[in-house]
């Protein structure tokens, strides 16, 4: 096939300790999906089903890598992540078959233009120019399943110059994996490389250039990018 322009790059994450890389298609993000996140973003956890958000593939910023300031804000906030990469998909996924799409786990920062968002929800405009903005996206190489089973408890943690800003568990999400990707999967037809960012704990807040971040999920893995 023959294209009036070169096509842009697939975006793409590594894979720990193979070669081969896992190809972007969606990054669906849940919000609001620990307790204490939701308190603090002033919400009601037990009141409001889950709803998503998405940011473009190309977003993603591979670890190791430094993450730019971006323009146009002066209140950008982290928010550390459990990421779940899925191999396959479908419409209407039965809770019950959920886990059998997932390819593999890492962490991700969904990085967030605070100012910008809370001028969007004043005015009943969409989150795009908070959230999808480039590099917004930070992620480790996946972790197969295979190699550490489906993550269902284990602490989330981020620390900010190594001060602990986020803390939490994943036996705290409100939403589980199963729950998210059926539920996904029933206003969005789900593929084989579509990511699902999972949430975050309390204690999200501003990062300025030169912090260097560095957080976690038990059992599959760390991050830590410095801001520039």
């Amino acid at each position: 096939m023959s294209y009036v322009i070169d096509p842009s790059p697939v975006a793409s994450l590594p894979i720990e300790g193979e070669s081969s890389r896992f190809p972007v298609r969606r990054i669906y993000c849940i919000g609001r999906n620990y307790a204490d996140h939701a308190r603090e973003m002033g919400h009601d956890p037990n009141r409001e089903p889950p709803f998503f958000f998405l940011k473009p593939a190309d977003t993603i910023l591979e670890a190791g890598r430094d993450f730019p300031y971006p323009p146009g804000t002066t209140d950008v906030h982290h928010e550390i992540e459990m990421v779940v990469a899925l191999k396959s998909g479908g419409r209407d996924i039965a809770e019950a078959d959920a886990l059998s799409h997932v390819y593999g786990y890492g962490i991700g920062l969904d990085m967030t233009r605070r100012d910008l968002q809370g001028e969007a929800k004043k005015l009943g405009r969409p989150w795009d120019v908070a959230k999808g903005f480039d590099h917004s996206a930070p992620c480790t190489a996946l972790v197969p399943a295979v190699r550490i089973g489906h993550p269902t408890k284990g602490r989330v943690w981020l620390n900010v110059n190594g001060e602990t800003r986020q803390q939490g568990d994943l036996s705290d999400l409100i939403w589980s994996i199963p729950e998210m990707i059926a539920y996904v999967s029933r206003l969005f037809e789900l593929k084989g490389g579509d990511i699902i960012m999972t949430g975050t704990p309390a204690g999200v807040g501003a990062v300025r250039r030169g912090d260097v971040m560095e957080g976690g999920v038990e059992g599959v893995g760390t991050i830590k990018v410095k801001v520039v």
